[in-house]
C-alpha cells in the first residue's frame, strides 16, 4: 500500500492506494502523520471515497515527526570517497521539522548565505510502532514503511560549524515522498536501487547493500538511548557520487533540478531557487 498526502477540497488530505493508480481518502481523517498510522493500524478497511490524484500536486507525508534522524557516512563508498575511514559506529545527527519539503517542491538556497549546496539521495525509514530498547531481530517490526528523501546539505556551513545539524535543516533541505510504501511492498529493503541525477545527469547509481549499518542495527542503535515514535523518520545515508565527491566539488545553483529515485518507492523531484 501507498500512503500519500495531496491537495484536497482546499486543503490536504491523507490517501492510500493499492495499485498506484486509484487513490481513496481515509475513512477516518488524520490531521497528521502519527494519526494516519493510527487509523490505518486498526485492522479494518479504512478506504473512504476514491479521489482523482494529480501527482504534481503531492505533499510531503510527514507531517509532525517528533523526530527525524539521520545517519552520516553510512555508505562504504561514500565514506572513501569524502576520504573518511568507515565509522565503527554510527554518526547520528538531526534535521528539524522546519526542514519537510514536499516531493516537488522548490529548496530554496540562498547564494548569499551558502555557496556549497549539495544533494544526497536517501532512503527514508518511516517507523510504524514505538520503539524503545529494540533488538536487531525485533526492528523491522516497527517499521511502517519507506520513502525517497534528499539531505540537502550546506557544505561551508557544515565545514564552519563542524557538525551537521544546522548545514542539514535549513528551511525546504528535507524533500520526503512521493508517498510511503509500506514494508509488505518491500520485503528487500538492503537491494534496493538509488540513484540521483541533476538537470538528467546521473550523479549517484548504488544500491542499498552497500549500507555500513543496516536498518535493523540502526534501530537497534539508535532505541538503546532514544524511544522512537510513530511518525519518526530514519535517513539511513546516501551513497557515492555526491557534489563534494567530485574534484572539483559541483555543487547546486538556483535553476538546478535534482531527482532522487529508489527502486520500488518513486521518485521526488526539486528545483533549487534562488531564496
Amino acid at each position: 500500500m501507498r500512503l500519500a498526502r495531496v491537495q484536497h477540497d482546499g486543503g490536504a488530505a491523507f490517501v492510500t492506494s493499492k495499485d498506484g493508480r486509484t487513490w481513496h481518502t481515509l475513512a477516518t481523517p488524520a490531521r497528521d502523520l502519527p494519526e494516519a498510522i493510527d487509523v490505518l493500524s486498526l485492522g479494518q478497511d479504512q478506504t473512504g471515497k476514491e479521489v482523482e490524484v494529480d501527482t504534481t500536486a503531492v505533499l510531503c507525508p510527514v507531517v509532525r515527526p517528533s523526530k527525524i534522524l539521520a545517519i552520516g557516512l553510512n555508505y562504504a563508498a561514500h565514506a572513501r570517497e569524502t576520504g573518511a575511514t568507515p565509522p565503527p559506529r554510527p554518526i547520528v545527527f538531526a534535521k528539524y521539522p522546519n526542514s519537510l519539503n514536499d516531493p516537488y517542491g522548490d529548496v530554496r538556497i540562498p547564494p548569499s548565505v551558502t555557496e556549497q549546496a549539495d544533494y544526497e539521495a536517501e532512503l527514508a525509514v518511516i517507523i510504524g510502532r514505538r520503539a524503545k530498547q529494540v533488538t536487531r531481530e525485533q526492528a523491522l517490526d516497527h517499521v511502517f514503511g519507506y520513502a525517497v528523501a534528499n539531505d540537502v546539505s550546506s557544505r561551508d556551513w557544515q565545514r564552519a560549524d563542524s557538525q551537521f545539524s544546522r548545514s542539514k535543516s535549513a528551511d525546504t533541505f528535507c524533500p520526503i515522498g512521493p508517498w510511503i510504501t509500506t514494508t509488505d511492498e518491500i520485503p528487500r529493503p538492503h537491494d534496493l536501487r538509488i540513484t540521483s541525477r541533476v538537470n538528467g545527469e546521473v550523479r549517484q547509481d548504488s544500491t542499498t547493500a552497500d549500507l555500513i549499518f543496516d536498518i535493523p542495527a540502526l534501530i537497534e542503535f539508535l532505541t538503546s538511548t532514544i524511544t522512537l515514535e510513530p511518525g519518526d523518520v530514519i535517513l539511513t545515508g546516501t551513497p557515492q557520487g555526491v557534489g563534494l565527491g567530485f574534484n572539483p566539488p559541483r555543487f547546486l545553483r538556483p535553476g538546478d533540478v535534482v531527482e532522487c529515485e529508489v527502486e520500488g518507492l518513486g521518485t521526488i523531484r526539486n528545483r533549487f531557487v534562488d531564496e
